[in-house]
């Protein structure tokens, strides 16, 4: 490529960069803004604590199964589609979340903006991996992922003026029917990478058959485990003097031991398969799909992201969704003054924390090939301690202080994280991959621990409720840095494979 070819081409990379940055930021302000209208929801809707950790967890669950498949249909078909598609389905939702007259409603719209929202992360960073391939990736990822921080902190402060001003109803609506605008932006966006024609080779033999039969059995634990929790919900709600949401509770460990029972079976199924790794182009959906899974249960470091991003997404997400409840709780604190106390501090600290930690990945990169897993892990290691403090302390000055300390090193592994993920992938089944690993952090993150925090605080209070968060961050940033002793062999088989 020439330098006049270069200039443009550069310039329309940071342009696409500017614009996913953005349409992430719109992802975690939508998804967020229900955590600060938390306490207006529990006064009008008189639900338990439990129950909104549940309407987050709903969210969660149906948004990493959706990422799974979005991630394939993000490598098979248009990447520019799922994108728009997706704004447009969880913008449109979030804006009907005002119109709801019962727990349940909001519980359904919840649902089906993590449906929209799945769409997102996988086909948006598959995107800037083939803008930045290789210098500045993990800059790139990093001023993406302060869509995270700064729509979460975002939707605080939002949430406490409109919902202030407005109530909480129509502050779903104003947040929620802007993105329908933008969703047009993302349908006229360059792909860089032409997505493939079907051609002959996808019409040859799967390399696994799965007929009905085959995947009723395969999924048969789960459905099993549903009955058995649906039927112990209903016992158990037969009786009035057992302890608040004990028929939720039994419902979500039965269920939860189906679906882990559920992807052992699987794991087995994928570790049987006849080709120890990805060979050839998948032929239909299953095969990506496998195909991905093989490579990650092949890739150690895949395992390490996949084990501590769970962990640290169940610490991060969690303190973001109970930070506006916990400020009024147990500071004192109106819904209006937590958006004006925290809200700005946390934007400053979310767009300095991703950007400090993709810059230092990066730098740390061009010298040892570890050194993006080490400004990931890192961020957790010194944040943890300070995220102690501030749920210890009562002084609301030192809280905003302490704030910005967490806030700043737990955006660090956003950026570089990603980037060591598109490093020990090959090109063709990159957002698969990426999809699989927003189903598992998510999954197995803040899916189990928004209502784990949930009945905790029900049971304990909110503040030690909290205080387990941050040593789920700390374990998940010691497991990142296993990763440091097998990245630099998984990237040398990538580029083997690209030869």
């Amino acid at each position: 490529m020439n330098s006049a070819e270069a200039g443009p081409a550069r310039a329309y990379a940071r342009y696409a960069l500017a614009l996913l940055a953005l349409g992430n930021l719109i992802n975690y302000l939508d998804r967020n803004i229900i955590f600060a209208l938390f306490e207006p929801i529990k006064r009008d809707l008189g639900v338990s604590d439990t129950q909104l950790g549940w309407l987050g967890s709903a969210y969660a669950i149906v948004f990493s199964i959706g990422a799974l498949f979005a991630g394939v249909a993000s490598d098979l078909f248009s990447r520019r589609a799922v994108l728009a598609g997706g704004v447009a389905l969880w913008s449109g939702f979030t804006a009907l979340g005002g119109v709801v007259r019962s727990y349940w409603q909001l519980f359904a719209t919840r649902t089906v903006v993590g449906v929209g929202q799945s769409s997102y992360l996988p086909a948006a960073q598959a995107l800037l991996a083939d803008y930045f391939p290789t210098k500045g990736r993990a800059q790139a990822m990093g001023i993406f992922w302060a869509g995270l921080a700064l729509g979460g902190v975002l939707a605080v402060y939002l949430g406490g003026v409109l919902a202030t001003a407005f109530g909480w109803r129509y502050t779903l609506m104003i947040v929620g029917l802007p993105g329908l605008a933008f969703s047009l932006l993302l349908a006229r966006l360059h792909d860089p990478a032409a997505r493939p024609v079907p051609v002959v080779a996808r019409r040859a033999a799967p390399k696994f058959h799965l007929t009905w039969r085959a995947a009723i059995r395969a999924i048969m634990p789960l459905l099993v485990s549903l009955a058995l929790a649906t039927a112990a919900w209903g016992f158990l709600a037969l009786f009035r003097n057992l302890p608040a949401d004990t028929d939720t509770a039994a419902f979500g460990i039965i269920a939860g031991i189906g679906l882990v029972w559920t992807v052992l079976k699987w794991v087995l199924v994928v570790l049987r398969r006849p080709h120890a790794g990805p060979t050839g182009a998948p032929t239909d959906v299953i095969d990506e799909m496998l195909d991905a899974a093989a490579l990650v249960l092949g890739t150690p470091t895949l395992i390490w992201l996949f084990i501590g991003g769970a962990l640290t997404s169940a610490a991060m997400n969690s303190l973001v969704a109970w930070s506006s409840s916990y400020l009024q709780r147990e500071l004192g604190l109106t819904l209006l003054e937590v958006g004006r106390q925290i809200g700005p501090v946390g934007l400053v600290a979310g767009v300095l924390g991703s950007w400090s930690g993709g810059r230092l990945g990066d730098a740390l990169f061009d010298r040892i090939r570890s050194g993006r897993v080490v400004a990931g892990a890192l961020g957790f290691l010194v944040g943890a301690p300070a995220c102690v403090v501030m749920l210890l302390i009562s002084d609301v000055r030192l809280f905003g202080l302490l704030f910005f300390v967490t806030v700043f090193f737990y955006t660090w592994y956003n950026g570089p994280v990603a980037a060591v993920l598109f490093d020990v992938v090959p090109r063709r089944i990159a957002a698969t991959v990426m999809g699989a690993y927003v189903f598992f952090i998510h999954i197995a993150g803040d899916a189990i621990a928004l209502p784990v925090v949930g009945a905790l605080s029900d049971r304990f209070g909110l503040r030690p409720a909290l205080l387990a968060l941050p040593m789920v961050g700390l374990l998940g940033g010691v497991v990142l840095l296993f990763a440091v002793f097998t990245v630099a062999r998984d990237m040398a088989r990538v580029r083997e494979q690209a030869a």
